[in-house]
């Protein structure tokens, strides 16, 4: 079996549009700007064997106030750009008849469908966000975890394995701690 990297998109890859002081997703490929050291960091979990898969909440599609065209127009420039294996996409805007969507993170729905369709190992695989919902979902997957701390205005509910200021550091704490 595989091991993975689960990347949350905004906040990990790209740089999250900020208003009112809270992230929000770009809402245009223009908008879209990949972090620094992120195509690094990709490059050394690729050449330490880990599979690279996004794994991305983008309710504003199924709350109708963003084009899934937009999202998938987003996706393609990042997949030119970054040496990912598979994307993730949950597009639920909220819950459904009063109940969460499977996919949709916290839940850990897209990591255990990436898992069946690729083949990867959770318990030999990370999730890397900068959100509780993240650090949930991983959680919850039976992966290890890395929190990108950028600072937002909101508690943890699960504590992660490890903290990390971009996905350069969490990189290079993957590796570091990760058996061949």
């Amino acid at each position: 079996m595989k091991k993975a990297v689960f990347l949350d998109r905004d906040g990990v890859i790209n740089r999250p549009i900020i208003r009112d002081g809270k992230p929000f997703p770009p809402t245009s490929v223009e908008e879209f700007e990949i972090l620094p050291g992120v195509p690094e960091a990709c490059a050394k979990l690729k050449a330490a064997g880990f599979l690279l898969v996004v794994a991305t909440n983008q309710p504003d599609v199924g709350r109708g106030t963003l084009a899934r065209e937009t999202v998938e127009a987003i996706h393609a420039k990042m997949c030119a750009a970054l040496p990912l294996d598979h994307i993730e996409v949950c597009y639920d805007g909220g819950s459904a008849h009063g109940q969460p969507s499977e996919f949709r993170k916290p839940a850990p729905g897209m990591l255990l469908r990436a898992a069946r369709e690729l083949g990867i190992n959770l318990a030999q695989s990370w999730m890397v966000g900068d959100r509780w919902r993240d650090i949930d979902c991983g959680a919850a997957a039976g992966c290890r975890t890395v929190f990108i701390d950028l600072g937002h205005d909101e508690t943890l509910r699960a504590t992660p394995d490890y903290r990390a200021k971009n996905l350069g550091e969490a990189a290079d704490i993957i590796t570091a701690t990760t058996r061949p």
